[in-house]
């Protein structure tokens, strides 16, 4: 990350600029996927506050004070990770999986679809291997692959 980033905790007052820097990321990523699939942004509010904060400890990546990226985690498990696209190859998202690598030095996993070639890169190049395809749960129900990140 830049020397003036930091990785904090999420906070209540973070929603809003997490849940808009969540869309606008899978927006730029998979924008026929996001049109595809039609859900409104209240919706993924909704999500976001019901099933992602309640289930994984968020960490907000901020530059230049404003949120970057986040993560939420639980446990070795990567839930979500996004960057925002005007701080990509910046070393953000970096910088979040070396913050998962440490709270879970053994074994860090997680889930993308296989149709995002841009996150399958991002985690290949950073030691993540790919394992199981499957079936992604809902609300994508869309192919999906396993990546797994060993410290050997």
């Amino acid at each position: 990350m830049t020397a003036t980033g930091t990785i904090r905790e999420y906070q209540a007052g973070d929603f809003d600029a997490v849940t808009i820097l969540w869309r606008i990321a899978r927006e730029k990523a998979l924008p026929d996927f996001q049109r595809t699939k039609g859900y409104f942004f209240h919706q993924d509010r909704d999500y976001f506050q019901n099933h992602v904060v309640p289930a994984n400890d968020i960490f907000v990546a901020e530059t230049d004070g404003r949120v970057a990226a986040f993560m939420a985690l639980k446990a070795d498990f990567i839930d979500h990770l996004y960057v925002h696209p005007d701080c990509q190859r910046m070393g953000v998202g970096r910088s979040l999986l070396e913050l998962a690598k440490q709270r879970s030095p053994g074994h860090v996993w997680l889930y993308t679809l296989q149709i995002n070639l841009g996150a399958r890169a991002f985690y290949e190049n950073n030691g993540f291997v790919a394992g199981v395809s499957g079936i992604s749960p809902p609300p994508e129900s869309e192919p999906d692959i396993q990546y797994h990140w060993h410290p050997w």
